[in-house]
């Protein structure tokens, strides 16, 4: 679908010499002299390699649509992680790199939106928070405030994160599946 330039929006997806391209940044430019123009900083979505592009307001893009789909995740098979469609229970292979980081924080039958463009998957949305338990942890050294000082821990998957000194190993905790920070004792 063609769209003007100065239509062009952070998030959406655009095709531009012969590639597909996410929008992270835009701005309208009005220069003193002459007429505006928008500048335009993207990612390729095959390579992950940035770019600046300018284009006068007046010029066309070709903007593609995209789609959010719900998956459920199923296992995780060499270098693709298996996910499911929870209406019609077929099942789709994404490459780990989709996931990045956040791979470490995927858990059976977790919930999954997958950004579809053109039915070619570009992104994935984990839950914001999982719960996950706290293996091992350092003691608490005397004399430390518990206002401001935090030991690290590892959790059950395997990620690093620094927790307040009251948490001890075998505990469950919620951590963000953006970063993996703590976030509070999980709730029985």
């Amino acid at each position: 679908m063609k769209q003007q330039a100065n239509q062009i929006r952070a998030g959406q997806v655009i095709e531009h010499d012969g590639r597909r391209w996410s929008v992270l940044k835009q701005q309208i430019i009005t220069p003193g002299k002459g007429g505006a123009f928008i500048q335009v900083e993207m990612r390729d979505l095959k390579t992950g390699n940035k770019t600046n592009e300018r284009w006068r307001t007046a010029d066309t893009v070709e903007r593609l649509l995209t789609e959010d789909k719900e998956y459920t995740y199923s296992y995780e098979d060499g270098d693709n992680i298996v996910l499911m469609d929870p209406e019609t229970f077929e099942q789709a292979m994404l490459a780990k790199e989709i996931f990045g980081d956040q791979v470490a924080f995927l858990q059976d039958n977790m919930k999954l939106i997958v950004n579809l463009v053109e039915g070619d998957p570009i992104s994935v949305s984990l839950p914001a928070q999982v719960t996950l338990e706290v293996v091992e942890a350092e003691p608490v050294v005397k004399g430390q405030t518990a206002s401001s000082s935090y030991k690290p821990a590892m959790l059950s998957n395997g990620v690093k994160t620094m927790v307040p000194p009251f948490v001890a190993a075998g505990e469950k905790i919620v951590v963000r599946t953006e970063d993996g920070s703590y976030v509070e004792r999980a709730k029985s």
